[in-house]
Order: structure tokens, then sequence, then C-alpha cells
């Protein structure tokens, strides 16, 4: 049952199963993947000059299927067999490579700048990190599985490409008496951090990952100890910086944790020196680092994140696989940031609930899911997998990757969801994208079915739009003057809108956000007194 429903047009079935108090569950709406190639990069990749490049061409379709590429700088070197591209580029500037797949059933060609200047991470980075899925008991021989299944489960050929160690490499010596394999000395005589003995070489796990094409990360604390009470980075900043490049890593997650107890100075300093600090010392490095700045949100993080060096920063607490943890956590700290996303500057949701954890074997419903994976999209979030790659099943994988869907999360624009309109158990989130279309996701927050609808003159919409349904991959249609759809309880609906002919917006709207400030003021106007009237001239 679903499907599109014109304005105030609502099917005797829906009522009877809201009345009756039942939740449908979606189940999985992604199609089979057409076995013809799809590349699914982002338009623009950002690298810093002379530092050692290494893209992964993400390709779906069936095997086997031949690559090239066109033109190729000299410096250069794509792989045909691997899709992966390795060198590096001397001199600030653009640089377009088109990339061809080609195999029995179709072929695909995408034009990928390659942005080499001050910006990494021009698209939110996407990948796997340990912690969800072992906590304290990660280990080298489980980061190993962990790429290879981002590679057995074609993870990599939807663009995810970082494989992230979380928490417990280094040494602990608060857990060393239950767990001697954490126990030692916590530094070399020099200073440098000794992993503990799960990770007997760094460097070379490093080397692993990057021989699948993946890119390697780690974690660290700006205090003494990090989260679970392992060796953080206090007084040893500037080393671990060049020890973190030294072994081959790519990606740094910085979590506040006990820097509370070494913190001085007044409250701008107090959140933000240690960020400011490790910041530096990765760019100092001769290979790009992308800095994950990981306290919370805390001093409104958004403001200077990207001071500080971070191209994402967490901008809100742990989020747990709980239905208010999903629709309240990571969505409220994106509603109220949304306007500082853009390229190389990400609002980071925290990690993807999806799945089965260490702590769980997943208590979000199938819709709570939709609703999860879209929210994060729409947000521009970083999509960092969480689960157990060995225990991946169907409707996860399906989740993680629908092409369509995931093409929101990495929309070169970089312009974050914001809510446009709400009512009564539902709100509807719109974001601009590259191509002049826009991204609409309908929530249904209530525990009951809801149509939800809204008209095209309230959010400034004028003349016809073809709305295609992302997570079925199909198209609803033309419409003009309203839209609504049945959306189940918990879940959301997730489709773009793409002006036909001489449609878009008012001349007044910069883009389809400016409803998050317009509505409600409009609303507050027509309830005072004494307002002036209302400008009509873009009406």
């Amino acid at each position: 049952m679903g499907g599109y429903l014109q304005l105030f047009c609502i099917a005797a079935s829906v009522i009877s199963i809201a009345a009756a108090g039942e939740t449908r569950q979606l189940g999985i709406l992604t199609p089979p993947a057409s076995p013809a190639p799809r590349i699914n990069s982002p338009a623009r990749y950002g690298a810093r000059p002379g530092r050692p490049i290494l893209f992964k061409l993400p390709v779906a379709g069936r095997d086997p299927i031949s690559l090239d590429c066109s033109p190729l700088p000299p410096s250069l070197a794509f792989d045909r067999t691997t899709g992966v591209l390795t060198g590096k580029i001397d001199e600030a500037g653009e640089y377009s490579i088109v990339f061809t797949a080609t195999n029995a059933y179709g072929e695909a060609a995408k034009s990928v700048t390659f942005v080499i200047g001050d910006k990494l991470c021009l698209t939110p980075p996407m990948g796997y990190n340990s912690w969800n899925a072992f906590a304290g008991g990660v280990s080298e021989e489980k980061m190993r599985i962990a790429a290879d299944k981002i590679i057995e489960l074609g993870l990599d050929r939807h663009g995810y490409v970082y494989c992230n160690i979380d928490d417990f490499w280094q040494k602990n010596p608060h857990a060393a008496e239950d767990d001697p394999a954490l126990g030692g000395p916590e530094r070399h005589e020099d200073g440098t951090v000794w992993p503990n003995s799960r990770f007997p070489d760094m460097k070379g796990l490093a080397d692993y990952i990057h021989s699948k094409g993946l890119k390697a990360g780690l974690y660290s604390s700006p205090g003494p100890y990090t989260c679970g009470g392992c060796t953080g980075s206090w007084l040893h900043e500037l080393q671990d910086a060049t020890t973190y490049a030294r072994w081959g890593y790519d990606y740094l997650k910085y979590d506040w944790c006990s820097y509370t107890q070494v913190a001085t100075g007044a409250e701008r300093e107090y959140h933000t020196r240690p960020y400011f600090l490790m910041g530096r010392f990765l760019a100092m490095q001769p290979r790009d680092i992308v800095f994950s700045i990981c306290q919370y949100g805390e001093c409104d993080v958004a403001t200077w994140g990207e001071a500080a060096g971070g191209q994402c920063w967490r901008v809100s607490y742990d989020v747990k696989d709980r239905w208010e943890h999903v629709i309240e956590r990571g969505p409220r700290a994106g509603e109220k940031n949304w306007f500082h996303s853009k390229p190389g500057c990400w609002n980071d949701a925290d990690m993807l609930v999806l799945g089965r954890t260490v702590w769980s074997n997943g208590r979000l419903t199938q819709n709570e899911c939709y609703t999860h994976m879209s929210l994060w999209c729409m947000i521009a979030s970083p999509l960092m997998i969480g689960c157990d790659l060995s225990l991946m099943d169907e409707f996860t994988l399906s989740l993680l990757t629908n092409d369509e869907v995931l093409a929101i999360d990495q929309d070169e624009l970089g312009a974050a969801a914001a809510p446009v309109l709400r009512g009564d158990g539902w709100e509807i989130w719109a974001r601009p994208l590259a191509d002049g279309s826009s991204a609409f996701a309908l929530v249904n927050t209530a525990n009951d079915e809801k149509v939800i609808t809204f008209s095209f003159s309230e959010l400034g919409m004028r003349g016809k739009w073809r709305v295609r349904d992302l997570w079925r991959q199909r198209d609803e249609g033309e419409f003009e003057g309203a839209y609504g759809f049945s959306v189940p309880a918990h879940a959301t609906h997730l489709v773009t809108f793409t002006p036909l002919g001489g449609a878009g917006l008012k001349p007044c709207l910069k883009d389809i956000r400016d409803n998050y400030w317009r509505i409600p003021f409009d609303r507050d106007r027509a309830k005072a007194k004494d307002a002036a009237a209302p400008c009509n001239a873009c009406d």
C-alpha cells in the first residue's frame, strides 16, 4: 500500500491502518542493481599540492568491467583493473579526468575534477569505523577482515573508502589487569606512542588497507587518555601527528574525553585550543590526513571547526540504535547548524547505527532505519558504517548501497538540508542540489501512518515538477500545485523534485531552505495587528 496521493486525497485503506494502530514496515525498497556499469564517484575530489593521492573509482555493475580514463596527468597512474588512481600533483589548480566503465551491458562515463588546493573532503567522507562493531575488542586482525569485507560486500563500489580504527589500538593502563594485551609502556623512550599488542604493525595495517584501494584511519584524544582510558595525545600532539603520517594513516578522529582534566582558559579557548593545535600539526604533514573533530557540538563547533583545520565535526552526542536518538540527536543538531555545511566542512551526526553492533542485534525498526539513512544523507553527514560487516544482512546492505540515496549525501553543492515545514507528527526537510533540483524528506515522527502533504505555494514553488522516489528508484510523475505521500510510522519518504519548463522558486527565495526562516516569519506577521503589509513583488 502507499504511493503518491494528491493533496487532501486520503484513501480509506490508509485511514483503517492508522485507526487500527498497526505499523506497516517497508521492507527492502531498493530494486536489484542494474548489471550495466554505474560510476558513483562525486564530481569533485580535493587534495593538497604534492601530497600522495589514493583515489578508488567506485563503479557498480556486473563484472568484468573495463575501465579507462583521459586525460591523465603525467604525475598520476591509473590501474585499469582495480580502478585505483595514485600519484601526486604539485601545482594547485583543477584537473578534470573523464573515467569510463564498460561491460557487456553498457557503458558509463563521468568527469571527476581533482581540486588541488587547501581543501579536503569536498563531499562528506564515507567508510567504516570499528567502535560500534567491536568497541574495546578491536584488533589488527579484525581491521584486516573489515577491509576485506568492504571489498567483498562491494561497499567500495558505492563510495565507502575509509577503514577506521576507533579507540583501543593504544595501551590502556586502566584495563591492563583484566587484559594483559593492553599493558606495558604507553610510549617509547623518545615519546612515540606504543600500540598495544593486538596491533603489532600499525604501518603494515595501513599498507594492507591501502593495498585494497581503501584509506586508513585511527583515533586519539587531546587529553591524557581516550574515552576508553587508552593513551591520548596530550603534550605529544606534534609527535603523534608525525607518527600517524609516517605510518601512512589518512584520517584522525580526535575525541575530547579526558581533556576536561587538563583544559584551561575561558570557555572559547577551553573548548577550541586542542583542536587548533592538532589541526595545524596535521596540516604540516607530508600526506593528507582528514581531521574529524569530536567534541559533541560544544561551543558551537560548526562556527570554528574549519578554522581549526577540521573537515568534519560532531554536532551531537553519541547516537545509539534507538528511535529517540535517530530522530532527536543527529537531525536536531543538523537543524541548528545546516547553514555551516559546504564542501570541505561537514556536520557529523555520528556513525550509522544500522545493522548488528556489539551492543545489540539492531533495535531500530525497518522504518526507523529508512529515516536514519535518509536524514543522515539529507544533512550531508559523513557516512561511517558501524555494524559488524561479517554479519551484514540483506536489508542493511540495501540501505547502505542505494546509489541514488547516497548521491544526495555526496552532492557537490554541499548544501545540507533544513526543515521547511512541520505539522502534527510530521516534518519535511529539503536541500538544493547541484543539478538545479531539490531533495525532500517527508518524515513521519508519529506512531501511526500519515499522509504528509504540502502545497507548492506554501514553499514558494511555481510550475510543474517531476518527482522521483529515491529509495524505490522510480519516477512518480509530474506534479503541479501540491504533493502528498502516505508514510508509515517512523518512516521517511525521500524524493527529488526537478523543475520542468519555467518552473522554479519565487525570485525572493535563494533556495528551498529559505522557507526555514520565511514560513515562521510569515505566520508571526499574520498574527501581528500592526505588521507591515507583506511584499508581493514576487507573488
